[in-house]
């Protein structure tokens, strides 16, 4: 049994993860602020005598005794991350550097949640981890992408400096249960105003694209990274290299939901990538994993999920 600690713990990711290693017969404290995650995301854990609950706020210094640390405290979804970006930015920056204090003092092996926005609107596709990205860094999305990119460059330095054990996992879009209904991601807002039969909204013309991986297999993915040797520090992509226009995920949840909604079109945001999609040649040799859910499979549990929330 290891101790675990999770930032973000009652986040939609965070959760899954929380559930996952005590189901493996770990001790598991989760840490959150709520300010994205919720309870109702972790409340069916609170029986369980090996999970513990703490509410803080990583940009302040924490002290625990733990054998892993999985980083995953930050807003991800634009509407959330863009509501403060000065708070964005110092739960990325601030965050990972009370978090890794954390790792050193006690010897503990910890894990960054990174992102594939730290590739921006790339120029190379499908993007490998050694691609440097094309960021704009003052732009709307920047407070979250350059704070995860600043994360990543704290967690390699104190890997060098001081010999932290670390991971980086470049977590490409992620949907399933416990997502923010109201979180302005594509998958909940088709399913949100697909299952209340209102207009469709897509930004652009629908041919930009995207890969949606199911939480499950995003799960999969960091445990397995996480208990890789001391020596693999640099980032993995982790994400399903399966690629979908918009358009295609819109039609998809319609005819998955039944709905009548019909699809209107507004302006594309600035700075949103016309294409996204893991090259996870990687994770595929180091970690041995690859994700198994299809899309479709994945949008009915989320959906069934989404029935029951919007008590539909």
């Amino acid at each position: 049994m290891k101790r675990i600690l999770i930032t973000g713990g009652a986040g939609f990711i965070g959760s899954h993860l929380c559930e996952r290693l005590l189901n493996e017969g770990n001790e598991v404290i989760s840490v959150d602020n709520y300010f994205t995650g919720a309870k109702s995301n972790i409340v069916h854990l609170l029986d369980n005598p090996y999970f513990e609950l703490i509410r803080h706020d990583v940009t302040m210094p924490f002290f625990i005794e733990v054998d892993e640390i999985y980083n995953m405290a930050c807003p991800a979804s634009p509407i959330h991350y863009q509501y403060n970006a000065i708070k964005t930015i110092k739960t990325s920056v601030m965050g990972a550097i009370n978090i890794l204090g954390l790792a050193k003092r006690i010897k503990a092996k910890i894990l960054q949640a990174s992102t594939s926005e730290v590739y921006g609107d790339p120029k190379i596709h499908p993007q490998p981890e050694t691609y440097w990205g094309n960021v704009n860094p003052i732009g709307p999305r920047s407070c979250y992408d350059e704070g995860k990119r600043c994360a990543e460059s704290l967690f390699v330095n104190y890997n060098e400096q001081n010999n932290v054990r670390i991971k980086i996992a470049r977590i490409f879009n992620t949907y399933g249960p416990r997502m923010h209904p109201n979180d302005g991601r594509v998958v909940s807002n088709f399913i949100v105003q697909a299952l209340n039969g209102k207009d469709i909204t897509i930004y652009g013309d629908g041919s930009q694209t995207r890969s949606f991986q199911y939480v499950d297999d995003l799960v999969n993915g960091v445990i397995k990274l996480m208990e890789t040797p001391d020596s693999i520090t640099l980032p993995v992509n982790i994400g399903n290299p399966d690629e979908f226009s918009i358009k295609e995920l819109a039609d998809k949840v319609i005819e998955i939901t039944g709905s009548k909604s019909k699809i209107t079109f507004e302006p594309l945001p600035a700075d949103d990538p016309t294409q996204r999609k893991p090259d996870i040649s990687k994770a595929k040799e180091i970690l041995k994993w690859e994700p198994k859910i299809k899309l479709e499979e994945g949008l009915v549990k989320t959906i069934e999920y989404f029935k029951k929330t919007l008590s539909l």
